[in-house]
């Protein structure tokens, strides 16, 4: 114990006595008094007068303390408090940045905790250098935002310190304001804070707003530092056209830090009560994560009970084997346009059932696989309805490679699959569908030859298919069993040419990648052979470079083309990071093309200019400083119209404001059919604390907004309060619109309905003024 004060008196090993300007330090604690006194034996020091403790960034004052500092226990009168912490999370990635550690944080314990592993990862951010391409182009490249700390204000009639990390605190106020301000604060008779254990435990607690009591408890636990606890959470409030009003108070179980559920009873006005769960496991073998709704007697749906699941599972079987499976389905098919408000599951027609098993080895690997999907046709309009697809029961592939097999690259690619249809044994036989096992083999040997600044790498394959038929269409004709084989010559080449050139006067290295391709794989009936799984490739630069315009090995088309693309990017010489990028591409065919989804095309019934495609262009990058531009089109010389087209801007300065502007386009040539949209969304502070948030995307076709959101925002520091509505078109021709009001107490609580994620989803580039509390309700 060191001492310094104006005048020192007492008994040597006995008692000291500090009188006028009094100071008193020991194990990293400073106490400032106009009086202390201080009992050795004890290790106890009592101070009165203007009593001011600090101990690393807590500050208490009161008029009276009475304290053994070296353990933290004792007792303070009538105290001013402020207590400042970080969460574990933190602490281990300051001591891991501290130690100058590189790569990714492992969390200790069983599996590690899952909400400190994202919040350490998300927290560390590659800055580049000052005045380097990517930073005058919007990056910023100062030192990492400081982690994150948890203030804790407020006073009180006394507080208990009972050891390191641990008080309570009777008859007194708690809050995360500023003590001269505080929004929002907490009243609770006795207050206990662990910070160890990351929990606050009040005893009859009243939550005030604005000094408006809101919510009263006679028992409340919260979690400090925003880390995850059991206990129920702040009742969720919300309202839609097609549900009505609903209530949700859901309840958070923390399992372990390697596995939590959250049970999520939501009771709706025009429905009825909807029971509802998610259970989350992680480890570092596999994950796992069940979600559940139940609604009974939905008086909507003339008292049918309504029902939705998904389970997703990974697993890491050790030895080279890994698993997946993920299941999901609901009981019927207007599901989802009736109970979800999410454009993105509004639209979902096909919900996968697949389970897979694989190994991966050095050279090769291989997978067997079960699948089907649940087929939703929520839209009573014959033309909307989509038919069922085959199932895989099962599908077994192997795949092998062997880059350096005396200078040559070698691969073989097998699958073996078995199709089954829910129609195969239809009642009218006009609906039944073939049945049948297809063998594929096709073993490949390419020549790479690759210098600096350039290559060459011509390869040849034979494509090898088998087919053993159930022949059940009426309309299917020929052999049950059908063999195919196709051989498959194709080179590729390209340059990669580089110069130095500046962007706002940053240093920036350009380069031109020309590329050829030429392919030639020779035509062959194939009407005879049913189509399984098989569909035409959307026409993309990715598929400009494949030999095959189909997905699926049911066909395979014939070729005698040649492709022909350049790249120029603009990179960052500091990082290496690609800044900008240019693409062009189009194929020029030497013969026409035959075969499509039928197996077979008379020649001369596709269009007359048949010898070169579509035009390809694209662009994607940051044109000018916090400004990000994507561009692409597909144009038609032959007939001098555009196919597709697409151009997307952001303006982003800073967080929490963000501007998008969005416009699509596609042509009734396309397969996905005709589209023209125009997409307008936005984040952006108006007046004080409040910001607009909204988004516009209008169909120009249909003469009608798609989807809409319109809101406001305001950012007190240490509270917030959302009000937005979210309008979404359903395939069924309906509009649902939904309201959220949402009130958050920094690390605290949520009040009301939670409409960030549905933000996060609609406006690009949407971030949070304050920091949130986890969420972990399952549902919308």
């Amino acid at each position: 114990m060191f001492l310094t004060a104006d005048e020192l008196a007492g008994v040597a090993d006995h008692e000291t006595v500090a009188s006028g300007n009094a100071e008193a330090r020991q194990a990293g604690a400073v106490v400032n008094a106009d009086r202390l006194t201080y009992w050795p034996v004890e290790d106890e020091l009592e101070a009165a007068g203007n009593v001011r403790m600090t101990q690393a960034e807590d500050v208490v004052t009161g008029p009276r303390m009475r304290m053994k500092l070296a353990s933290q226990t004792g007792v303070f009168d009538a105290p001013t408090y402020s207590f400042k912490r970080e969460a574990k999370w933190a602490a281990k990635e300051r001591e891991r940045q501290e130690k100058g550690a590189k790569g990714s944080a492992v969390v200790g314990g069983t599996g590690g905790d899952v909400a400190a592993f994202q919040q350490a990862t998300n927290f560390r951010m590659s800055r580049p250098e000052p005045g380097s391409l990517m930073n005058v182009l919007g990056v910023p490249s100062e030192a990492p935002d400081e982690i994150p700390k948890t203030t804790a204000t407020g006073s009180a009639e006394r507080i208990d310190f009972e050891g390191e990390n641990k008080m309570r605190i009777f008859n007194g106020n708690y809050t995360t304001c500023q003590p001269d301000d505080p929004g929002w604060y907490v009243r609770s008779d006795e207050l206990a804070l662990d910070y160890d254990r990351e929990v606050g435990e009040g005893r009859n607690s009243t939550v005030y707003f604005q000094n408006v009591p809101i919510f009263w408890t006679p028992w409340m636990s919260f979690s400090l530092n925003n880390q995850r606890k059991s206990g129920f959470l702040a009742p969720t409030v919300g309202s839609s056209t097609a549900s009505g009003l609903s209530l949700s108070t859901p309840y958070y179980w923390n399992i372990a830090p390697h596995m939590d559920a959250t049970i999520a009873p939501r009771l709706y006005s025009k429905r009825g009560l909807q029971l509802g769960g998610e259970f989350r496991y992680l480890d570092y073998n596999f994950a796992s994560n069940v979600r559940g709704e139940y609604l009974p007697n939905d008086r909507q749906a003339d008292g049918d009970d309504r029902w939705g699941y998904s389970l997703r599972h990974q697993q890491n079987l050790g030895r080279g084997f890994a698993g997946t499976l993920n299941v999901s389905g609901v009981s019927d098919d207007k599901y989802f346009t009736d109970l979800s408000s999410r454009s993105v599951l509004s639209s979902q027609r096909q919900l996968l059932r697949q389970g897979v098993l694989g190994y991966g080895g050095e050279s090769w690997s291989a997978n067997v696989i079960g699948q089907s999907y649940q087929t939703l046709n929520p839209d009573p309009d014959p033309a909307q309805r989509i038919a069922n697809v085959y199932s895989l029961a099962p599908q077994f592939n192997l795949t092998a490679r062997r880059p350096d097999f005396f200078y040559s690259d070698l691969a073989f690619t097998g699958q073996y699959t078995v199709f089954t249809h829910p129609d195969a044994n239809h009642r009218d036989p006009a609906q039944r569908k073939d049945e049948g096992r297809r063998l594929v083999a096709y073993p490949q040997l390419a020549l790479p030859i690759v210098q600096p600044g350039w290559y060459v790498t011509p390869k040849v394959g034979m494509h090898l298919t088998k087919y053993s038929l159930d022949r059940r269409a009426p309309n299917s004709v020929g052999s049950e069993s059908v063999s195919r084989s196709l051989p498959i010559v194709s080179v590729d080449a390209g340059m990669t040419l580089e110069r130095e050139t500046s962007w706002f006067g940053a240093p920036a290295t350009q380069t031109l990648e020309p590329r050829l391709y030429y392919l030639n794989v020779p035509y062959k009936n194939q009407s005879l052979i049913p189509n399984f799984d098989t569909s035409i490739a959307d026409f993309n630069f990715a598929q400009i470079f494949s030999e095959n315009q189909f997905l699926g090995y049911d066909r395979v088309s014939d070729a005698n083309q040649l492709t022909a693309a350049v790249v120029s990017r603009l990179i960052d010489p500091t990082s290496g990071a690609e800044a900008m990028r240019a693409m062009f591409g189009q194929r020029y065919y030497f013969q026409q093309q035959r075969v499509d989804l039928q197996g077979q095309t008379i020649p001369g019934s596709t269009r007359d200019k048949w010898n070169r495609s579509d035009f390809l262009a694209a662009f994607s990058g940051r044109v000018l400083p916090k400004t990000w531009l994507d561009a692409a089109l597909q144009y038609n010389p032959s007939d001098t119209q555009m196919e597709r087209s697409s151009v997307g801007v952001r303006y982003q300065p800073e967080l929490g404001k963000t501007l998008n502007f969005n416009y699509r386009y596609a042509s009734n040539q396309i397969s996905s059919g005709a589209l023209k949209n125009v997409d307008i969304s936005g984040q952006w502070p108006i007046w004080g604390g409040w910001s607009a948030v909204g988004r516009y995307n209008y169909s120009i076709l249909d003469h009608k907004p798609v989807e809409t959101v319109a809101g406001l925002e305001y950012n007190a520091g240490c509270w917030a309060v959302r009000l937005v509505s979210h309008q979404v078109a359903t395939l069924s021709g309906r509009v649902n619109t939904s309201f959220f009001v949402q009130l958050e107490l920094n690390d605290f609580a949520r009040i009301g309905s939670n409409p960030i994620d549905m933000l996060r989803r609609n406006i690009q580039g949407y971030g949070l003024a304050n920091q949130p509390v986890a969420d972990p309700v399952f549902g919308e």
